[in-house]
């Protein structure tokens, strides 16, 4: 699709789910690139913030791979391998598994979860840049909307 010089009526007349569609390779491309210079993963970001009592888990409690994989399951990817995300998380120590199975969160692990959550806003300001807040909080209402109009779900 050639799209370098449309004008608004052409944009308007656009498909709103090829952009969407491109906008969401280009930005996980992006971030997934941006952690990988920093020495992580976007799995192990979210194994570490999962299994921590100080972000997303509720209680700090262990949690097997499967269970994670249903946490998760709004936002993993078909290639996202928990199960080798978590090794390598086990082989730095950020990790522990129990006789059970259960992944659990060390110390080491909360700090580098820590860490690497200090990276997000700069990732974020780099996706962000040249674009308003109201513009963008425009469009998300806008996606909002779509979203119900087509009888999607809200997060």
């Amino acid at each position: 699709m050639t799209t370098q010089h449309l004008s608004d009526a052409e944009l308007a007349a656009q498909p709103a789910a090829y952009w969407t569609g491109v906008a969401y390779e280009a930005l996980i491309a992006f971030t997934r690139a941006q952690q990988a210079e920093l020495g992580f993963t976007q799995p192990q970001y979210w194994l570490l913030r999962n299994l921590s009592k100080n972000d997303l888990s509720p209680d700090g409690h262990g949690m097997t791979v499967p269970e994670l994989q249903q946490a998760m399951s709004t936002y993993l990817r078909p290639e996202d391998d928990l199960e080798a995300e978590a090794e390598a998380l086990l082989e730095r120590g950020r990790l522990t598994r129990d006789g059970t199975g259960r992944l659990w969160i060390t110390e080491a692990g909360d700090e580098a979860r820590a860490d690497f959550k200090r990276h997000a806003p700069e990732i974020r300001d780099r996706i962000h840049r040249g674009i308003d807040d109201a513009d963008y909080v425009t469009a998300l209402k806008v996606l909002r909307q779509m979203i119900r109009n087509t009888g999607g779900t809200l997060p």
